[in-house]
């Protein structure tokens, strides 16, 4: 019902989509919806196994059909996201865009201390300007203080930068990955339709579902543990 099936026209596919292709329906491809539950399984223990090591996963879609998901998604499970624009060096240029977060914390710092009521006007527009352009970048990684462990692209086509920043470093990658995109870039590849809204939501949603199931076994071991010094 999510569309999750419907992959893209004949003429825009990648060829090594094809093992994941079930069959063509009025010049689409259909993507075959049993090796996705597979590798949906495959990825949702992944993800558990490292949120309930304590690491974080960074959910990636800024194309319009991702945005509102990813950011609900990740805000469900606690994680970061980037929604609104790639900007170049998140995870390569890391401590460069640690300065840039710093720089939005002041601001808010600023309006929150009411500086702004007795700055000059012009000087007031302009930091607006500036806390808004960069909170539309940053909201969803501020508080994030390290490299993720892994991360969650629901378009690895449109995300390009983000994944090659990720192969680069050697962080892992779970991708929507849809019958026009390059199988071979991601570790942990999910076939499915990245174009609509329902679809998006439905896998990032199992996604944001590992991630909480990982952090409850977490505090359930953590509990055992002080259950048994207590013991001791």
């Amino acid at each position: 019902e999510a569309g999750v099936h419907f992959g893209h026209q004949m003429r825009r596919w990648d060829p090594r989509m094809k093992p994941y292709i079930f069959t063509e329906r009025n010049n689409i491809y259909i993507i075959d919806l049993q090796q996705t539950v597979k590798l949906v399984e495959i990825a949702y223990d992944f993800i558990r196994e490292i949120s309930s090591n304590g690491g974080n996963i960074l959910f990636v879609g800024t194309k319009k059909q991702a945005q509102e998901s990813i950011k609900s998604e990740a805000e469900r499970c606690g994680m970061y996201y980037v929604n609104y624009r790639w900007l170049g060096g998140i995870l390569t240029n890391f401590n460069t865009i640690r300065k840039r977060v710093k720089r939005l914390h002041e601001l808010e710092e600023m309006e929150n201390n009411k500086m702004f009521e007795v700055l000059p006007k012009k000087e007031v527009i302009s930091l607006k300007r500036e806390k808004e352009k960069l909170e539309k970048i940053l909201t969803g990684i501020k508080d994030m203080e390290e490299l993720p462990a892994a991360i969650f692209v629901a378009d690895p086509k449109k995300e390009k930068i983000a994944v090659a920043e990720a192969i680069k470093l050697s962080i892992p990658i779970v991708a929507i990955v849809d019958t026009n995109c390059n199988p071979e870039e991601i570790d942990y590849v999910i076939p499915g339709n990245d174009d609509a809204i329902r679809a998006v939501k439905l896998i990032s949603s199992v996604i944001a579902d590992a991630v909480l199931e990982g952090k409850k076994s977490t505090i359930e071991k953590e509990t055992e543990k002080e259950t048994e010094i207590f013991k001791a």
